[in-house]
């Protein structure tokens, strides 16, 4: 019981950011969405979603996924299924934060970019999820 509660607690607590991921579970012009819940993860490929991580990132060539709360947007299935440890802990992060998720990985980068380094590898959402310590 304690734990079904704690865990609406944390669904709760990172709806905000889960929201802005659900809005890419949306029929457009730009193809066929596809979606699914992996261990309780709702994962979205095709459609915006795949347009949005190829053109709409400041990553040179674009990304391969994408964790906002508790739904992570690929390319495609095989992105998806090949970043999902890695996005699995953006979600554990989401969870942490709640809904300064967001704003805190972009000043993070924005930190990152204004010390010379680099603002994706050197931020350190990035560098956890890498398993980079130091």
């Amino acid at each position: 019981m304690i734990f079904r509660v704690a865990r609406i607690l944390v669904y709760a607590w990172t709806f905000p950011t889960t929201c802005a991921g659900l809005l890419f579970f949306t029929p457009t012009r730009f193809g066929r969405v596809h979606a699914r819940v992996v261990h309780g993860v709702i994962e979205i490929h095709g459609g915006v979603a795949t347009w949005f991580l190829r053109h709409g990132t400041l990553l040179k060539g674009g990304a391969s996924a994408m964790t906002l709360g508790h739904v992570v947007i690929g390319v495609d299935e095989f992105a998806l299924q090949s970043s999902r440890d890695h996005e699995r802990i953006h979600v554990r992060q989401a969870e942490r934060l709640g809904p300064i998720f967001i704003p805190a990985y972009l000043f993070a980068s924005y930190l990152a970019w204004r010390r010379g380094l680099d603002p994706y590898l050197d931020n350190p959402f990035e560098r956890e999820a890498y398993g980079i310590t130091s």
